[in-house]
């Protein structure tokens, strides 16, 4: 068995998010008192208790996303023995879970993970003005396919891929016109479905500049060493280890497209057979089945997920 460990990106939240595991395990609260302190905020009371609509904004959603994964990577390592050095091949994270893949690899600790998100989702709501940007989703779609539909949307305006999701499912970003011309165009190719998304900024693309300078700045201050394992980059679709090049990629990830069905299936190509969803949600899970039809993905959230899994070690 070689196993690969998964971290969910924006989405994913919900109220009531590692509130179980807290409740049972000291590490994961440990994990919450953690975040909460480097915040200076109850980030983990927002959590459990919401409201949903203020869990949801960007600079709360991502590092609470980040904590629900550590809370379970703590769990497991108490619980089920897990040494990620010794039982995880690769770890990888979509969007923001890359934060938090690295934050279980060692690569920076878990406040530092924290503030960083913090910051990203503050400036990545900063770089444009409410209702200028959009996404929209094409249901059905190759990426070539998507990207020649934006291409031709744009008509001089920012519209980029900003997500490569895999099983046909293709993210666009940009100016919010760009992105409607995109929808209609896709009803006219054949496209299964192309739908508006429900976002508060077009992230991934190149409207995001200003915010990607904000990371550059703040991940100087931060200390980094090699991760533990190879961690995929969003935008390399490729596993790396030197810090120097972690930064950049995570600079570069703010306004470049998530490679995830390039990731997953790298990881598959590389004999990963297991996949560990690891937090709130499943819908990694549901991608990894299509991406890589003979591969398993359990998502592991709650107690009840930890204690249905083996022993690890």
């Amino acid at each position: 068995m070689t196993r690969a460990l998964l971290f969910p990106g924006q989405g994913s939240q919900a109220v009531g998010m590692g509130k179980a595991l807290a409740d049972a395990f000291p590490q994961a609260r440990a994990v919450f008192d953690e975040v909460d302190a480097a915040l200076s905020q109850n980030l983990s009371r927002l959590m459990f208790e919401g409201p949903v609509e203020e869990l949801t904004l960007t600079a709360n959603a991502q590092p609470a996303l980040m904590a629900a994964s550590l809370a379970v990577v703590r769990v497991l390592e108490a619980e089920r023995g897990l040494d990620i050095a010794r039982d995880v091949a690769f770890l990888a994270g979509h969007s923001l879970g890359e934060y938090s893949a690295l934050a279980a690899a060692g690569t920076f600790s878990i406040g530092d993970a924290a503030r960083l998100l913090r910051i990203r989702g503050e400036a990545m709501q900063r770089a444009v003005a409410p209702g200028e940007g959009a996404m929209a989703a094409l249901i059905g779609a190759e990426v070539e396919v998507a990207a020649g539909i934006a291409g031709e949307a744009a008509e001089g305006a920012v519209l980029d891929v900003a997500n490569d999701n895999g099983a046909g499912q293709v993210v666009v970003s940009g100016e919010r016109a760009a992105v409607e011309r995109a929808v209609g165009l896709a009803q006219t190719r054949g496209i299964k479905r192309a739908v508006m998304l429900n976002v508060s900024a077009p992230f991934h693309c190149r409207l995001m500049a200003p915010a990607a300078d904000a990371m550059r700045e703040a991940l100087q201050s931060v200390a980094m060493t090699a991760p533990r394992v190879p961690v995929y980059a969003n935008v390399l679709a490729a596993p790396i280890s030197d810090p120097t090049a972690i930064r950049e990629a995570l600079v570069e990830q703010v306004t470049g497209t998530v490679r995830w069905r390039e990731s997953v299936a790298a990881m598959a190509g590389a004999g990963v057979d297991t996949f560990y969803e690891v937090g709130s949600g499943k819908v990694l899970s549901g991608l990894v089945k299509r991406i890589a039809a003979g591969a398993a993905c359990t998502p592991v959230g709650t107690p009840d997920d930890v204690a249905a899994l083996p022993a690890l070690a």
